[in-house]
């Protein structure tokens, strides 16, 4: 995602109903958004210039606003019609896709009941982050310092922009050490997930995955947990500790934007990529594909 500066790309913008130029897209310096992290956004991808589970993803997308205390205005069907008019004005293929909601200025204190509820859609072309054979060298991931919160400290079940800043510091802290990610513990030190990807391990012939209690039950978790079950694998959802991980033979992240990737280190330990990393990998492939271009 390094390369051009995003404020100066060319294209389009879905910018509160209205198709606005790229460069055009802005908002004031005294956004409460910016001041106070009341922000929510989604991660999507497009695949040949169709969007995976835009439904689902729409639908977060509103719940997280919810939970943030306020309403996006616009319904599900409205912001995937939208979506869908992005990725097409820029030029389809496979895309990344970021709608992203916030309280404007009206009012900028920490109360803010009377502001305007702002929502943009940017797209912007991103191929898969690895070919297959990169991928299954697996990655390299440190530990972070920080941990996911206590569900009593923070909404940990809404994708809000606040939640991410220990994400940005473990992830910095981890590409100055040589790694690609952290994997992060919960508040009771028990596995949670990577800074922006669920985590799963293998072993015998099971995986296991931690229970998504104070961190997001990812669309793609979800969908890799579906897949895993119709190509006949054990899925394992439970408390995951990390003197448990010398135990594990193979462990991967999914996301959005990791999509499914093996992992071959975490911190001291090993693991070797093997068969069901690469089940996976070709199960979600097929999934995110329109079945009328893979026909």
């Amino acid at each position: 995602m390094a390369g051009i500066s995003f404020d100066q790309r060319d294209g389009w913008i879905w910018f509160n109903g209205e198709i606005v130029p790229w460069k055009e897209a802005k908002v004031h310096v005294l956004t409460h958004g910016l001041h106070y992290g009341s922000s929510v956004f989604e991660g999507e991808r497009a695949y040949d210039g169709v969007i995976f589970k835009t439904t689902e993803h729409s639908t977060r997308f509103k719940k997280s606003a919810e939970i943030m205390d306020f309403e996006i205005p616009y319904s599900i069907e409205e912001l995937n019609a939208a979506k869908d008019k992005v990725v097409a004005l820029n030029g389809g293929g496979d895309q990344y896709v970021r709608p992203v909601a916030w309280r404007g200025s009206e009012m900028m204190a920490v109360s803010a009941q009377h502001n305007k509820i702002h929502v943009a859609i940017a797209t912007w072309a991103w191929p898969s982050m690895f070919d297959p054979e990169t991928k299954m060298k697996g990655i390299k991931l440190d530990i972070a310092d920080y941990r996911r919160p206590d569900p009593a400290c923070a909404p940990v079940h809404a994708k809000a922009a606040g939640l991410y800043m220990i994400c940005t510091i473990s992830k910095h802290k981890a590409e100055k050490k040589g790694y690609a990610d952290a994997m992060m513990l919960d508040w009771r030190g028990r596995v949670a997930e990577c800074t922006g990807a669920n985590i799963f391990f293998t072993r015998d012939g099971a995986i296991h995955t931690p229970i998504a209690d104070c961190f997001l039950n990812g669309i793609t978790r979800q969908t890799v947990i579906a897949l895993a079950k119709e190509q006949g694998l054990e899925i394992i959802e439970r408390r995951i500790m990390p003197d448990e991980l010398s135990s594990f033979n193979e462990c991967f992240i999914v996301g959005s934007a990791a999509e499914v990737t093996p992992v071959a280190e975490i911190g001291p330990y090993s693991f070797k990529p093997g068969n069901i990393s690469r089940t996976m990998m070709d199960a979600y492939t097929n999934a995110v594909r329109p079945k009328s271009k893979a026909a």
